[in-house]
């Protein structure tokens, strides 16, 4: 695995780091790990079809299609 060093940490970043990582019972070096890991995400590829057109369509997105009522079904062929 790889390591880091993270230079010039403001002294207020580095005591909240602490905290928090005391709030969730972890070492401060731990607590960095899963924020960064939170941060990163998942790989760009990873996410689903349906997930990706909701960011693109949809009423947030200023689209909002209206959908045709639906119809009864037909009527199964019959084969007599």
């Amino acid at each position: 695995m790889a390591s880091i060093t993270i230079r010039n940490l403001d002294d207020d970043v580095k005591t909240r780091l602490r905290v928090r990582a005391a709030e969730h019972h972890r070492s401060m070096e731990e607590e960095a790990r899963l924020i960064l890991r939170d941060a990163v995400g998942r790989k760009p590829g990873s996410r689903d079809l349906a997930s990706i057109v909701r960011s693109h369509f949809g009423p947030a997105n200023g689209v909002d299609l209206e959908l045709p009522p639906r119809e009864p079904a037909r009527e199964p062929p019959s084969f007599d």
